[in-house]
């Protein structure tokens, strides 16, 4: 939690946004959250820290506005269309989804989220991957069927996430194409008219916090600088663990809700689209076994100037992790018995 009382207020204003979209009764009611929401993120973003924040944000802002005013336009229009019968509403639903999947940067409109990904610190990052695609991803769940149309994204957006990762050193970047890889399943999930995604997107959120707290107290952002975790063999583990969860190995949390929508895929007749989708996922494991070879396979000499380090710095981070992971196993208990 930061102790500067802008953030503070910054942060409660962001998901105050987030809660009048999902809440409204309206889509104007909606557009006004998410412009909420919009204002808020941007000056959590601008730090001196770090010299592409204001590229980030100014490209981050660019693209949010266009999807708002591209969503308030199509609003208008099917207003109009509403109160008059002499136009026909046909494919409102389906243009309205545009700028909501821009919005969540799904593939092929996430040429943003890489880029985006690399200029913040690891606090936006993780707002980035799961608070800000709550509301787009709610607003979607009113409009999305499975049609062609949506088939086409789903389908991009896991071949996207699963391919473009590779020959990437950036860890923000391999996150960012693992959530685009991600989000392909939970549109699966708002299509099929389920609540499912929310259990997915419960689940990611946890295990995307449990990885960034881990990375942002290790100050990590490549691949090469991970034998830093070298003097913690426990950090390393649950680490480990944590990967492999978000990739969706079977004895892990993260497989439980794939488990369920591959179960709902083939109830409802897509086994091709489900055999697709665990391929991709396979593809993604790559990503998080390369991120663990540098720490796991590479034999290193542990010096007695380590212990202090090993002592101080990462006393907090520990009890975090065991109340995250704790809050899984009774997340994933929950769940297991409600289906």
């Amino acid at each position: 939690m930061p102790n500067n009382s802008k953030k503070i207020l910054l942060l409660l204003t962001l998901v105050s946004g987030t809660l009048i979209s999902i809440s409204s009764n309206s889509w104007l009611g909606a557009w006004m959250g998410l412009e909420i929401n919009l204002l808020s993120f941007i000056p959590l973003m601008s730090t001196t820290k770090n010299m592409f924040t204001t590229e980030a944000s100014l490209k981050y802002f660019l693209i949010q506005a266009l999807g708002s005013s591209t969503l308030m336009f199509l609003i208008i229009m099917k207003m109009i269309t509403e109160y008059n019968p002499m136009m026909i509403n046909t494919h409102s639903s389906i243009f309205m989804l545009i700028p909501l999947l821009l919005k969540s940067g799904v593939a092929p409109l996430h040429w943003w989220f890489p880029s985006v990904m690399e200029g913040l610190n690891w606090m936006n990052c993780s707002i980035l991957m799961t608070i800000q695609k709550i509301a787009p991803l709610m607003l979607m769940s009113y409009l999305l069927k499975m049609t062609q149309i949506s088939m086409v994204f789903i389908l991009m957006s896991a071949i996207t996430g699963a391919i473009g990762g590779f020959n990437q050193i950036s860890i923000r970047k391999i996150l960012a194409y693992s959530s685009i890889n991600h989000l392909s399943w939970m549109l699966i999930a708002l299509a099929s008219g389920k609540n499912i995604w929310l259990i997915y997107f419960s689940i990611y959120t946890i295990m995307i916090l449990a990885i960034i707290l881990i990375l942002n107290n290790f100050k990590i952002s490549f691949i090469n600088q991970l034998m830093s975790m070298n003097h913690n063999p426990e950090t390393k583990i649950i680490f480990l663990s944590l990967l492999l969860s978000l990739g969706g190995l079977p004895p892990f949390l993260g497989f439980l809700p794939k488990w369920i929508m591959i179960q709902s895929m083939i109830e409802n007749d897509m086994t091709t689209l489900s055999v697709i989708m665990i391929l991709m996922s396979l593809i993604t494991l790559h990503y998080y076994l390369r991120i663990c070879y540098s720490t796991f396979l590479i034999i290193y000499t542990k010096t007695k100037w380590t212990n202090w380090l090993n002592k101080n710095q990462f006393h907090t981070t520990n009890y975090m992790l065991i109340l995250f992971t704790t809050t899984g196993l009774i997340l994933s208990t929950m769940l297991i018995n409600l289906f």
